[in-house]
């Protein structure tokens, strides 16, 4: 899934606006321009194991009560913002969405196993050789 094709509804999203940080001089000490950005999560209708998935990647910005903390501050105008936050909001889900490949069991092979036998029984010898150095 792409980030293109996540539907967010509006209903499950709200927007603060606070001061940002940054760049932008004086303005930035005016005009609230980085957008906050919550999400509740029960809301997007997730499957079970795409949400499980979700809450891994959003990590401490998924609140005990399933709401989703965005804060978007980079650029200088709250319509920036805004989109910034939704777009990572969007690659989130998109990510969410793809399942882990599962692992295949391998065994190695018989000549696998018979060339590390080898291997240590070589080591062995050369660590058999080492020791105690006597002048008699």
């Amino acid at each position: 899934m792409k980030p293109e094709d996540v539907i967010i509804p509006e209903e499950a999203l709200s927007e603060t606006f606070l001061a940002a940080t940054g760049p932008g001089g004086q303005n930035v000490n005016k005009v609230a321009t980085a957008v906050q950005l919550r999400v509740d999560v029960f809301r997007l209708a997730l499957h079970p194991d795409v949400y499980e998935r979700l809450k891994g990647i959003a990590g401490s910005r998924m609140t005990g009560g399933g709401e989703l903390l965005i804060t978007a501050r980079r650029f200088r105008t709250q319509e920036a913002n805004r989109a910034d936050a939704r777009r990572r909001l969007a690659e989130m889900i998109a990510a969410a969405h793809i399942a882990p490949r599962k692992r295949k069991a391998t065994r190695p092979s018989r000549a696998a196993k018979a060339e590390r036998v080898e291997n240590k029984r070589q080591r062995s010898a050369v660590k058999k050789t080492r020791g105690k150095v006597t002048f008699d």
